[in-house]
């Protein structure tokens, strides 16, 4: 179990930047940079709540720009990633990871209930890592309508002290 204030796991997954570009990424390109690191894994591309949870991160990216990066991890494979982007006009980088370690390294993927029904897949959260690395805040069982205000409300209420 990940925990606030303690360092994040290191990772490496294949992704697209912010203009479709493909490459491996790792945690470390993301740290240093002065700004934090919103990672946030969802279930599926092209799916109502992920598409919801992703264009408002989009509409909010002016909002975050200053205090935060932004990061979407999900098993699907690039080529998924690529038309998810491009049919949202997403404008920050997507990483698969179809072999879910990841997903379970962050607490990611495991049992949920939906309609009373518990099924094994991904679990929707979003993790708020500083520039050194260190978890700050984490989300999980969260919906993805008035998720991004969470997160900026958070990063609004720790600049401010």
């Amino acid at each position: 179990m990940i925990e606030e204030g303690k360092r994040a796991p290191e990772f490496c997954l294949p992704g697209i930047d912010a203009e479709g570009r493909e490459a491996d990424f790792c945690l470390k390109d993301f740290l240093g940079k002065g700004r934090d690191l919103i990672l946030y894994f969802y279930p599926k591309d092209e799916t109502p709540g992920c598409t919801l949870e992703a264009c408002d991160f989009r509409d909010n990216f002016n909002r975050l720009t200053g205090k935060a990066q932004v990061v979407g991890v999900s098993p699907d494979a690039i080529a998924s990633h690529h038309k998810f982007q491009e049919n949202h006009h997403l404008n920050f980088p997507l990483l698969s990871d179809p072999d879910k370690n990841v997903l379970k390294q962050y607490d990611a993927f495991g049992e949920r209930k939906t309609l009373g029904i518990t099924t094994t897949g991904v679990l929707r959260s979003t993790y708020l890592i500083d520039p050194e690395g260190t978890v700050k805040k984490k989300w999980h069982d969260i919906h993805a309508k008035g998720h991004v205000d969470e997160v900026l409300k958070y990063l609004l209420e720790k600049q401010q002290g």
